[in-house]
């Protein structure tokens, strides 16, 4: 998809590569604390690599699935499809608080927040849409050059300028009423910056 409104280097890659990146997001879930009886939201889901383990693992809680591009999410839907907690949202990540019904527990965001042009404007967003002590989790290339990140013999992710290590994503998510909990490594390239909504921004 090449629209504007999206936020620069976020395309959704080739479903090989992807999923030869993630062959277990299960696993990368479970590591940032994704629990049974969770409300969550897979903001910029793309085709639902990450939302359909999610429905899974926070089963009986809900799953919201939000994207600009209506081919991907279509994709989202189908790998959901039987899941009855799950919800799929066409529109702007920054419009979050508008979109979902009732506050979460947990807004996960991966590969997308490096590209976003006001990333403190998102996280106000996705703090207006937790519960009090909910959490923000940023899924982020680590700052590596972007031809050390090879994915079936190829440089993959975003150019190495666009890439922010975890102070950069805490001085662009704190100010909007957060704290950093904890970063979690995430093999092979990747890392987890965990927040907690402290306040109300």
């Amino acid at each position: 998809m090449n629209d504007e409104r999206l936020f620069p280097a976020t395309v959704m890659p080739d479903k090989d590569w992807w999923h030869a990146l993630w062959p277990d997001p299960d696993a990368v879930l479970r590591a940032i604390g994704i629990e049974p009886g969770m409300d969550v939201v897979d903001l910029c889901c793309g085709d639902g690599h990450f939302t359909r383990p999610l429905c899974s693992l926070v089963q009986p809680g809900a799953v919201w699935a939000l994207d600009l591009d209506a081919e991907l999410l279509d994709q989202a839907k189908q790998a959901c499809a039987g899941y009855p907690g799950f919800h799929a949202i066409l529109g702007d990540a920054r419009e979050l608080p508008a979109r979902i019904n009732t506050p979460v527990d947990l807004v996960f965001i991966a590969n997308a927040f490096h590209g976003v042009p006001d990333k403190i404007a998102l996280s106000a967003a996705v703090h207006d849409a937790l519960k009090p002590g909910g959490r923000f989790a940023v899924i982020n290339w680590h700052r590596l050059p972007r031809e050390e990140t090879v994915v079936l013999g190829k440089p993959r992710g975003p150019d190495t300028g666009l890439r922010m290590d975890p102070e950069d994503v805490r001085l662009a998510v704190e100010p909007a009423g957060f704290k950093l909990e904890d970063v979690v490594d995430v093999d092979p390239y990747h890392y987890a910056a965990l927040f907690v909504r402290i306040s109300a921004a």
